[in-house]
């Protein structure tokens, strides 16, 4: 890790990165993309050493509460995080001043805040959003290597979901040829009715592969998948949109299954409910 000195902490859609760059491992990271500038090794975690006191200095100065999301570029429960806090810092103040909160990860150390999460859902809301990618354990750790297995995740939905917390679901991405099946899409989304989470979000079956992910990610395709990285180079060259063959016979699936178990699935209908602020009514004195 190495420390830097931010300027700013909160974006204009009211999203913020507390650490940049991850050691999760993810073989498919788009976040290791060129275009995003980042100077240094990606699991040579950037920290912003100053962004509790941003943060601070944001929230007291908004002129109306709001939704305030991490996790959009670096999971927010990457393991430097239960050294060094940041998340619970930053909990902690959306909690002291009034705001929502929304958060993605891959980790079950987002129940290490779960006394925080709980207080700021009985003010406003609270939601936290799990990536699921794969339902096999042991091809899980291949694409994910170094963090909470989806049964783990799954398991901590569960936990979040009996304490009223509400959830959300990434199903993203699915890579063609490894776990673009209909068993694996069956799985996953069977968890996900199992935690009652309140909405899937999918953006069709495949990935999406740019300058910079794509070498990493073809670099660990020829150590797990030998010839896969071929595969992808004939049918699909540099090209951005990698689209499972089998997309439209798992979408159907998809959307079929969470529309009988009563999900949302609809991605312009979660995001109108990740970003709309809920403040909650004070009880009346009379019970009224």
């Amino acid at each position: 890790m190495h420390l830097v000195q931010a300027k700013s902490i909160l974006s204009p859609q009211n999203g913020m990165n507390l650490y940049r760059g991850c050691s999760h491992g993810c073989i498919y990271c788009d976040s290791r993309s060129l275009c995003y500038g980042m100077s240094h090794q990606f699991e040579d975690i950037e920290v912003k050493e100053n962004a509790i006191d941003l943060l601070w200095h944001a929230l007291m100065h908004k002129r109306s509460k709001a939704m305030i999301g991490m996790g959009s570029m670096t999971d927010p429960y990457i393991p430097l995080e239960g050294k060094l806090q940041h998340t619970r810092k930053a909990l902690e103040l959306c909690l002291k001043y009034g705001f929502g909160i929304t958060l993605i990860t891959k980790s079950t150390l987002v129940l290490r805040d779960l006394d925080l999460l709980e207080k700021i859902n009985e003010r406003t809301k609270a939601v936290v959003q799990m990536t699921l990618t794969t339902f096999d354990e042991s091809l899980c750790r291949k694409i994910e290597p170094h963090v909470s297995t989806t049964r783990e995740r799954f398991e901590a939905l569960c936990t979040l979901q009996k304490a009223g917390i509400p959830t959300v679901v990434w199903l993203c991405p699915i890579l063609p040829y490894v776990n673009d099946t209909e068993q694996n899409i069956r799985g996953i989304l069977d968890y996900c009715i199992q935690a009652k989470v309140r909405g899937v979000l999918c953006f069709g079956m495949g990935l999406t592969l740019r300058d910079g992910n794509r070498e990493y990610c073809y670099e660990q395709f020829d150590k797990l998948f030998l010839g896969l990285k071929e595969v992808y180079m004939r049918e699909f060259g540099n090209a951005y949109e990698i689209p499972s063959p089998n997309s439209d016979h798992l979408m159907k699936i998809f959307h079929s299954t969470l529309e009988k178990a009563g999900i949302m699935h609809s991605n312009a209908q979660i995001f109108d409910y990740l970003v709309k602020y809920e403040a909650r009514e004070e009880p009346s004195l009379f019970g009224m």
